[in-house]
């Protein structure tokens, strides 16, 4: 099969486009023919990307195939797998210590599979599961939201600000998001009832007494966004951990977490977009031959929503 593949750790300049063995699917996995993937900022800087673990004592895997989250058609079972059918068209996040999705096929495990959203093509769908299911399991699983609280939403037009937006919406919220002048309609459009400025004016001086903070900056903004929860809210930190000490000072929560594969959440996200609720937002489509340039865009430019690899089909 044609696939991307780093043969030593670094960075985009690593990845090469060549012939690689197609993986065959062991007992409880499915082999998918990757119609699509997608890419995420730093993900080559994680050791989970390159070792059989989150941390520098993990043994290293190369070559890898980058990429962790997909659309795609199932080609072949492994045994014992039910449930799916050849043909089946699916989309899912892969696990990070697992070879991604810049190739024609992956196997993974057949129960973090879920059933690709029926009004989305396979582009659209690959754009979904690392971004929505991020944004689902900060809001939902850490924060908690529920219909007439307020979120307040920091970097809402990148790739999972861009759900959490939309997902906090159609749970009932009240959202504020912050964003670059040139995002603002962007983020209002997803549903922000404020879009605020981050360069020139200070959400500080726009929201109060809110219930959740979506944090996907870090830094300063995390800093001074404690101040603006009410008592018993919650500060969920996807870019850096909150800091403890602060979080109690405050009196409110704060919660890191690292977005983990979901069935469930897929599914629930997928009612969503097939009710016409969210919708993922896409910068840019490129070939797989050109994944290279994909991470170098992740790396250097201002982007909307997520980049795509398109593979086949």
């Amino acid at each position: 099969m044609q696939a991307v593949r780093a043969h030593r750790r670094g960075g985009p300049e690593q990845l090469v486009y060549e012939q690689a063995p197609r993986p065959e699917p062991g007992p409880g996995e499915v082999l998918v023919a990757v119609r699509a993937a997608s890419v995420t900022a730093d993900e080559l800087n994680w050791d989970a990307t390159w070792t059989d673990g989150f941390d520098s004592t993990g043994r290293s895997r190369t070559p890898i195939i980058p990429s962790h989250e997909f659309s795609g058609v199932v080609a072949a079972l492994g045994g014992g797998v039910t449930g799916w059918a050849e043909g089946d068209q699916v989309y899912g996040l892969i696990p990070f210590t697992h070879d991604g999705a810049a190739a024609e096929y992956v196997s993974l495990p057949a129960d973090i599979l879920a059933t690709k959203p029926a009004t989305l093509s396979h582009d659209q769908a690959a754009a979904v599961p690392l971004a929505a299911l991020t944004a689902w399991q900060a809001l939902v699983d850490h924060a908690h939201v529920k219909a007439g609280q307020s979120v307040l939403v920091h970097g809402g037009a990148g790739g999972v600000g861009s759900f959490a937006v939309q997902i906090a919406t159609a749970l009932g919220a009240h959202v504020t998001a912050t964003a670059s002048a040139t995002d603002l309609d962007l983020v209002r459009q997803l549903g922000a009832r404020r879009a605020v400025d981050y360069a020139h004016d200070r959400f500080e001086d726009h929201v109060t007494d809110v219930d959740a903070v979506i944090d996907l900056v870090g830094g300063a903004t995390q800093a001074r966004s404690w101040a603006v929860l009410r008592p018993g809210g919650a500060l969920v930190g996807i870019a850096a951990p909150p800091d403890p000490k602060e979080a109690t000072s405050h009196g409110v929560r704060g919660v890191f977490f690292i977005v983990e594969p979901d069935r469930a959440g897929l599914e629930a996200v997928a009612r969503l977009i097939e009710d016409g609720r969210i919708n993922p937002v896409l910068d840019r489509v490129l070939p797989l031959a050109e994944t290279r340039d994909a991470y170098q865009a992740l790396a250097q430019e201002h982007r909307r929503g997520k980049v795509v690899i398109h593979v086949a089909g």
